[in-house]
């Protein structure tokens, strides 16, 4: 199983503003390309992102869902690429000085992708998901700095 770690300059709150928000999704999950829909009641257990993942003219169009959400602490989605396979992913925020630690885990759990060696499969998961958290911190983060008041600067 893939896991990838990153300090966050935001709280675990900023990190969900960006996870609650289905559109956003293609933003920061990597090879994400579009997203079709998105359930109104998402991030609730059950609810599903429509997306396509791959490059055009070679989409291939399946869902995401949630399996379980303890917000802000926790989201686990179900993630699916037919014909590549399904897998499970969580993200953690875990609170910490300075900010929030993400912790994203990730492994296939059916289809084709399950046939190729864990020590093949687990540093390809790692460098995605570093990228995809990369892209997370830096929209969280943008977010958190719009959110926080402007410091007022005084002439004497």
């Amino acid at each position: 199983m893939s896991r990838t770690t990153r300090l966050m300059s935001c709280s675990p709150d900023d990190v969900f503003e960006i996870l609650a928000d289905g559109w956003s999704f293609a933003s920061w999950v990597v090879g994400a390309a579009r997203i079709r829909e998105v359930d109104a009641t998402w991030p609730q257990s059950g609810s599903r992102i429509h997306h396509s993942v791959g490059l055009w003219p070679a989409l291939i169009d399946d869902t995401t869902s949630v399996l379980h959400l303890d917000r802000p602490h926790a989201l686990e989605l179900k993630v699916r690429a037919w014909p590549t396979g399904e897998g499970k992913v969580r993200l953690e925020c875990v609170p910490e000085e300075g900010g929030t630690r993400v912790i994203m885990t990730e492994d296939a759990t059916k289809g084709p992708a399950t046939l190729v060696p864990r020590l093949v499969r687990d540093p390809v998961l790692d460098a995605r998901n570093t990228e995809a958290l990369r892209r997370l911190a830096y929209l969280a983060e943008r977010k958190a700095a719009e959110s926080r008041p402007a410091k007022r600067v005084e002439k004497s």
